[in-house]
């Protein structure tokens, strides 16, 4: 019989092939991990963090002349942060990352839901709603640039069907997703509350029998179409000299259609300065 082979080779001995040359002179925009879950806390305006999970995608540029890149390292620098994750400690991830990869650019996404307390309108009861939100950062050359993005609930009311209408008015549930590159800090809990404001109505986990009138009034009495919340969102976000840039979607699920009604306004507020 022959000697086995001798498997206790060290990490030095053992052959880098991602770092191996490749000949296909081809560069790919983003290579990295995506969809992994790890556990983080959030601060809250109250004052307090909440503990949740999120979903994170990690990637960078690779170079033409690299074969791979280094996937255990994203897994790396991810458990070497702390669980409390936040703007400042986005941009040093970021960092971190393009730093250990050598790569000229990088972008994180994390993804995750967020919880307030809504206190019903008229019988104060209070319950908890849910929001997805996701910080995104990109780093190019050195430089990290942060986004926030959040999709907002929302009731939206027909103008038109509120006019032509002798009773009542159709209404449904709108989906508006506003993404925003800031100039300072803000929470979470302002850009949600920028968006309920231009609404038909905002929605609330719990409702008793007089908020439900309540809300059902308040819609009817402020008729929104897709295009009037983009818009009247889009002016919150112009007023608001911390929002240097933004996306803003609205998506009405409708309630007598079998499909949705979207608008969509994109604006960079620094962009239109320098062309002035």
């Amino acid at each position: 019989m022959g000697t086995p082979p001798d498997n206790t080779a060290t990490g030095n001995e053992i052959a880098d092939v991602q770092s191996s040359a490749d000949t296909r002179r081809i560069a790919i925009n983003k290579v990295g991990i995506k969809d992994i879950r790890h556990p983080v806390r959030v601060k809250d305006r109250s004052g307090g963090e909440q503990h949740t999970v999120a979903n994170f995608n990690m990637y960078v540029n690779l170079p033409h002349n690299f074969k791979g890149t280094h996937m255990s390292r994203f897994v790396q620098i991810l458990n070497n942060h702390d669980k409390e994750i936040g703007v400042e400690s986005f941009k040093e991830m970021l960092a971190e990352m393009a730093t250990k990869l050598e790569a000229e650019s990088g972008h994180i996404e994390m993804g995750f839901p967020y919880f307030i307390n809504k206190t019903a309108p008229v019988s104060g009861v209070q319950s908890l709603l849910d929001y997805d939100v996701t910080l995104i950062g990109e780093i190019h050359a050195g430089t990290p640039i942060m986004y926030i993005k959040v999709v907002v609930p929302v009731t939206s009311l027909c103008p038109c069907s509120k006019e032509i209408s002798d009773y009542g008015a159709h209404n449904q549930r709108s989906h508006v997703t506003v993404q925003v590159r800031t100039r300072g800090f803000v929470w979470i809990e302002e850009i949600i509350e920028l968006v309920e404001k231009q609404a038909s109505c905002q929605l609330y986990g719990l409702l008793k029998r007089p908020d439900e009138k309540y809300v059902t009034e308040y819609a009817y009495n402020h008729p929104k179409f897709v295009e009037d919340m983009v818009r009247d969102v889009a002016v919150a976000l112009n007023m608001d000299e911390r929002f240097s840039a933004y996306v803003v979607e609205s998506e009405n699920f409708e309630s007598i259609h079998n499909h949705s009604a979207y608008a969509l306004i994109e604006h960079d507020k620094e962009a239109d300065a320098s062309t002035c």
